[in-house]
């Protein structure tokens, strides 16, 4: 590619709660002004999160500006450092950051459950379309940036590791942007971090990795323990879940009646968010519905009332690899493919509620199985598991593995977890089943 020789020239900013005064260039500046983009205002951060911290209700929107910011901040870090060819490259990481969560749909991650279900496709996916196909990439090209390229970079796809390293994974913008933004508007202590400090001390490897003066490492640790204390305080809070797992059941089952996942054309797709689908499913009633159908209506009507599921059983498990779900030999009862205690305790958990819930499901009960998995350390652009970071130390550069740092040690593998959740009326006899069955 052919880098032009420029800086970046500001048109104007907003002014943040977390990063204070962020400027835009105008290329951005069309691009936040699009349709496309506004519509992540109305796709919150924190799917069902509102419902125990009320201030949690920022959206997609801000956190896409932030990581924005942050982008930059990187991207000339490695400039001024050398690593970069000039400003072009420092503004197609910006672009890549804002545009890297446009394919998410209402509620995020849970209607990302659905889109696996039924079209075995996810929200990057998606925004490779709406990057190449849109207004967005009309914009983009308008201002002579390849669409491709930013898609690449959004979605861990550029051919240059480190790049990609700078928009997801462990040292990303990404997650430098959601934990202090998250932990702010939950109000809760623990998502502050250094972030300052980490992107300033950006290196890139003779291998063209990302990585980070020795001099940070301390202020790497913290963040990665604050996204741990996150996940398990404020991501996987059990009313949170209780929410997630009433509109992600009632979008389950009501799919079919209102065609939520239809992808054909990007602009139904594109008219969906949190509130319009809420309004959907809980006035689906006016469909042909049958009694079945129609108990994942009320789901969603106590949904909004915030008349939530009670959780009554939860197991969790912090593994060293990921997880996979394991079949219980019926005549050994044995698991498969499994060695270590933890994960056949986990398998046993999960297989004898599963078989349980099953037959009251079928009888019409509304009992939910949530079975929560987490990389307690944040994969690579790839989705590969990630156990070390690369240090620079003056002019040396070497690979220091988790098992050298004793609390990421500690905290680093799958926080998986089971619960199981019910109506209020049903608490105690589905107690008392589980009780016999453990």
């Amino acid at each position: 590619m052919r880098f032009r020789q420029m800086t970046l020239r500001y048109v104007g900013e907003f002014t943040d709660p977390i990063h204070k005064n962020i400027k835009f260039t105008l290329v951005e500046k069309e691009l936040i002004d699009t349709f496309i983009f506004q519509r992540l205002r109305r796709i919150r951060q924190l799917a069902g999160a509102h419902l125990v911290y009320p201030g949690a209700l920022h959206s997609r929107f801000e956190h896409s500006i932030g990581s924005m910011f942050l982008a930059g901040l990187a991207g000339q870090t490695l400039l001024e450092k050398g690593y970069l060819p000039n400003s072009e490259t420092v503004q197609y990481l910006r672009l890549a950051a804002l545009l890297h969560d446009i394919g998410h749909g209402p509620y995020s991650h849970l209607f990302e459950e659905i889109l696996a279900e039924t079209n075995s496709i996810s929200h990057e996916k998606i925004g490779e379309r709406i990057i190449s196909e849109t207004i967005i990439s009309d914009v983009s090209k308008s201002h002579g940036y390849n669409p491709k390229t930013i898609s690449s970079l959004s979605f861990g796809k550029h051919n240059s590791r480190f790049l990609n390293e700078i928009i997801s994974g462990g040292l990303s913008v990404d997650l430098m942007d959601y934990l202090p933004r998250d932990s702010y508007f939950s109000g809760t202590e623990y998502g502050k971090i250094d972030y300052h400090r980490i992107i300033n001390s950006l290196e890139v490897t003779s291998s063209k990795q990302l990585a980070i003066n020795k001099s940070a490492l301390y202020s790497y640790e913290s963040m990665l323990i604050s996204r741990y204390q996150m996940f398990k305080s404020v991501y996987f809070h059990k009313t949170v879940r209780s929410g997630e797992v009433m509109i992600l059941n009632a979008m389950k089952v009501l799919n079919k009646i209102l065609n939520l996942t239809e992808l054909r054309c990007l602009d139904n797709f594109l008219e969906l968010h949190d509130e319009s689908v809420l309004d959907m499913l809980c006035n689906a009633g006016g469909h042909t519905v049958n009694h079945h159908e129609f108990a994942y209506v009320v789901l969603a009507r106590n949904y909004k009332k915030r008349d939530l599921l009670k959780c009554i059983y939860e197991f969790f498990s912090l593994s060293k690899h990921r997880h996979t779900a394991r079949l219980i030999d019926d005549n050994t009862q044995n698991i498969k493919n499994s060695s270590l205690q933890g994960d056949v305790l986990f398998d046993n958990q999960a297989n004898k509620l599963q078989s349980l819930i099953q037959t009251y499901q079928e009888s019409g009960e509304q009992v939910f199985l949530d079975i929560s998995r987490a990389p307690s350390i944040p994969l690579a652009p790839k989705k590969e598991e990630v156990s070390s970071i690369m240090v620079v130390e003056k002019k040396n550069e070497y690979q220091k593995s988790f098992d050298q740092i004793p609390l990421i040690h500690v905290i680093s593998g799958y926080l998986d977890m089971i619960r199981v959740y019910t109506k209020k009326e049903s608490r105690k006899f589905f107690e008392s089943k589980i009780n016999e069955s453990m």
